[in-house]
This record gives structure tokens, sequence and C-alpha cells, in this order.
């Protein structure tokens, strides 16, 4: 099934692109990976992918709610809250899933979301799939490492049972370790039933990834402006008379 389609999606704003031509389609069960250089409009496809950053030319299509991971500058963990209290409080928030989503919520987040009253860490980081996660419960967000955050980022986003979980830069101050590691969660978010979009520099090799490449310097393209000031940009599209 269908997650996401985009069709020659664009975002272009009076200071160029920021992104173009970007055809992607994802199922359920598939990880999907954006690559290309820093300031090639990665976080802004993946955020207008989640439904949270416009697009200016194309077609998106999303069947079901989408989660956002890590996001720098957007998504982020709160520096005075410990893992187990982003965990717990996220769970508050959401409350139980509703009988009539059940059977559109996958099982692990349904058990997540009634055991958080006895041990919410536990239960979040199995329903995951993360039980070999390097992560503490106790360590606060302002302490956390680049890929403690990619994890703590996955784990929260799949407590809502989405349908599309999106991360950004899951490769951004990891070692070769490291990478492997959170290419191989991203792996079983996916075969839990998740569609699964990240975005990086590139793909560490052996991951099982449908890349999609863009503003490739290489490559005639476009005018690309970074995707900070993109999102301080004016987003009104260019108006030809």
């Amino acid at each position: 099934m269908k997650i996401i389609e985009a069709h020659g999606l664009g975002l272009r704003t009076r200071r160029g692109w920021v992104y173009r031509d970007v055809d992607l389609g994802a199922e359920a069960g598939e990880l999907h990976a954006v690559t290309g250089p820093p300031g090639s409009g990665r976080t802004s496809l993946l955020l207008a992918l989640a439904g949270r950053f416009p697009h200016t030319h194309g077609e998106l299509r999303r069947r079901g709610p989408a989660a956002l991971g890590q996001v720098a500058g957007v998504h982020e963990p709160d520096p005075t809250l410990t893992v187990a209290e982003h965990i717990q409080e996220r769970l508050l928030l959401l409350g139980p899933v509703p009988r009539r989503r059940r059977q559109l919520v996958p099982v692990a987040a349904v058990r997540a979301r009634r055991a958080y009253r006895r041990d919410a860490f536990a239960a979040a980081i199995a329903g995951a799939g993360f039980t070999d996660a390097p992560l503490d419960p106790d360590r606060y967000g302002r302490d956390l490492t680049p890929v403690e955050r990619q994890v703590l980022g996955l784990v929260l986003a799949s407590l809502s049972g989405p349908n599309l979980i999106v991360a950004d830069d899951v490769d951004a101050g990891a070692d070769a370790p490291e990478r492997a590691w959170i290419w191989a969660a991203l792996t079983r978010l996916a075969d839990q039933g998740y569609a699964v979009v990240a975005s990086a520099r590139a793909v560490e090799p052996g991951a099982t990834a449908i890349t999609h490449r863009i503003g490739d310097p290489a490559l005639p393209g476009p005018a690309l402006v970074a995707p900070r000031a993109a999102a301080e940009a004016d987003l009104t599209p260019e108006v030809t008379a």
C-alpha cells in the first residue's frame, strides 16, 4: 500500500529553488533515503513529505498520519527533560489508542501506550525494536549525542503509530559503527510496517534503502538555498505574466 507519493515535487522561493523535480513513492514496510550535499534541500523535502512544510510545484499524496523523528532546529529533545521523561510525556499526551483505530496502529505502539504507567521507557524501546539502543533513560536532552537524539526521535515517532516516519540527517555526527547501527534500526522500523524516509549525506554500505539523490553538484541543476534559509524565505511562488 502506497503511503506517500510525490510527483515532480518542488519548492521555489524568490531566492531560488530549494529542491525540484522529486519523484518518490514509499509503501508500508519500505525504507527510503534522501541523500545529497548540505544545502540541497533535504530537510525541507522531508518536512514537506510529512506535511510540515509547503511545496510550490508538483503533486503530493499521503495516506494516514506522519510523525517526525529528529529534525535539527525543528523537532528536537527538550534539554531539561530526561529520555524517560520525554517518553512519559509523549505517552500522556497521546493517551490510549481509540478502539476504532486499534486495527490501524502497530501492535507495538498500542502495547507501549498501555504500559506507560508501569515502565514507559522499556515498553517504548521494545515497541520500536530498539532493545539494543545506546540510550540511557536518565540522560538529559541537553547531554544527548547526535546518535542518541536520532534514537529518541525515532522512538517518540513510533509511539503514535503513524503510517510514515521521517528523520533528518541520520548520519550527522556519527562514526562508522553508529551509522551502521542507525541504518539497521531504520530497517527494523520499516520491517514493522512503517514507511520510513530518512535523509543523509550518504547511505551506509549494506543498508537496504531505496535511495533518492537530490542537489547533486556534479549535475546541471537549480539554484539551491539552504534548508534553514528556506524556512525563513519568502515562500510566495513566482508569478509570471
